[in-house]
């Protein structure tokens, strides 16, 4: 099998990728830091935030439907270019020296929505430029790229941060997403011509195929779980690391070894090939029980950090065998519809999280919304064993699923 980096079109995707993630990774810090800087106020860190998920969440469908319908490089190409102007605008603004706040939640908007094209074109991208048999090292490429620019992004925002500015960090990412879209000018994509349907057909289409598969509508829902779940540790967290198990520098080193088990779980998914891969993955999934429920019992530091970083890694793996397993499983002409849920349904199940943690954390204290989170993980991970189509789904043998019967909804 030819490994997938001494494909040239694969090798200059990856590459773009891994450019375009490193000036991501810097982002969310120096975001946050340069808003409270200007403004002292959290509320309008949740306005700038709030822009960008937004439009986000309701343009995705839409998204998965252009990036099938038109070649998946070339809208990834121009998303690129829309965010690279967007982050420009904010990298001005700070280095101006007076940002207003307007023009930071309008860029936050239109970097938000562009996101909502780029993000389903990730699966066409791998699956148009690396055959069947290369694209569990492929995806796991991917994977350790990203998992490796979390681990470095914090550092390198606080070292532009502290020397240059926080608008320097927005220039670099405009820059990443400049080359990454100079890259992808560079490559040929393989593209699955669709028929020409309504926007409402193609996207029930979409929503068929996804729920004409249990394993896949059924691990959905458990990965909905589990990034709810997430946001409830984010938000809660942080108070149990600081008040009971030792203070910030906690909370930090779980943060960071969060991120190694990411990296390390990427590197086991590029030689790790279980027989059933979904449904390891969503049991693996399930451990995120452990770091929830170990923080509502405040065990000692030691323990938590260690359960969170086996969470993490099990994420890391799941990550690329996940992407895989959905290449060869769903037909290519509508694989960035059927991912473009799968986004929904992970980003949607975040703002509730957020927003259910500290009203119940007020109410019964901050252990209570850990614990139901750990115990929903649980029992949507691991109930998913109970689906036939989990406990059978082995491996793609090569090729992809024939689709479902076409949809005649108001052509």
């Amino acid at each position: 099998m030819t490994h997938p980096l001494r494909l040239p079109a694969f090798r200059l995707l990856f590459l773009g990728r891994t450019v375009s993630a490193v000036g991501d990774a810097v982002v969310p810090t120096a975001l946050a830091l340069a808003v409270l800087r200007a403004t002292g106020s959290t509320a309008a860190l949740a306005v700038v935030l709030g822009c960008a998920m937004l439009p986000r969440l309701l343009l995705l469908p839409l998204g998965g439907v252009v990036a099938d319908r038109f070649d998946a490089r070339r809208v990834a190409l121009l998303t690129d270019l829309v965010r690279c102007a967007a982050q420009l605008v904010v990298g001005v603004e700070l280095l101006g020296g007076a940002p207003a706040l307007v023009h930071l939640a309008a860029a936050s908007a239109v970097g938000g929505a562009a996101s909502a094209f780029a993000n389903p074109t990730a699966a066409p991208l791998v699956a148009g430029t690396v055959d069947g048999d290369g694209r569990q090292r492929a995806n796991a490429l991917m994977g350790v790229t990203a998992n490796a620019s979390r681990l470095a992004g914090p550092a390198l925002a606080g070292l532009l941060l502290w020397t240059a500015g926080p608008g320097w960090a927005f220039v670099l990412d405009a820059a990443s997403f400049a080359a990454s879209a100079a890259l992808l000018s560079a490559i040929r994509v393989r593209h699955v011509p669709v028929p020409h349907r309504s926007l409402r057909a193609d996207l029930v289409l979409g929503w068929r195929e996804v729920r004409a598969r249990d394993w896949y509508w059924s691990s959905l829902l458990a990965h909905g779980v589990w990034n709810g779940a997430a946001a409830v540790l984010l938000t809660v967290g942080p108070v149990i690391a600081v008040d009971r198990l030792g203070g910030e520098g906690v909370w930090v080193l779980l943060q960071q070894v969060g991120a190694v088990g990411l990296l390390a779980g990427s590197l086991l998914a590029a030689r790790a090939r279980p027989r059933r891969p979904v449904l390891l993955g969503n049991l693996a999934l399930a451990t995120y029980a452990a770091p929830l429920l170990l923080l509502a019992a405040a065990a000692p530091a030691p323990v938590v950090v260690t359960a969170y970083c086996l969470a993490l890694t099990a994420l890391g793996f799941l990550n690329p065998v996940w992407e895989t397993v959905v290449q060869g499983q769903f037909p290519p002409e509508v694989l960035a519809r059927v991912t473009s849920y799968d986004w929904l349904m992970s980003l949607g199940a975040m703002p509730i999280g957020y927003a259910l943690a500290p009203l119940a954390a007020r109410t019964w204290g901050a252990p209570a919304p850990l614990a139901v989170a750990g115990l929903l993980v649980l029992l949507a991970c691991a109930g998913t064993a109970a689906v036939p189509g989990v406990r059978r789904l082995g491996w793609p043998a090569g090729a992809p699923a024939a689709p479902a019967e076409p949809v005649s909804v108001g052509r």
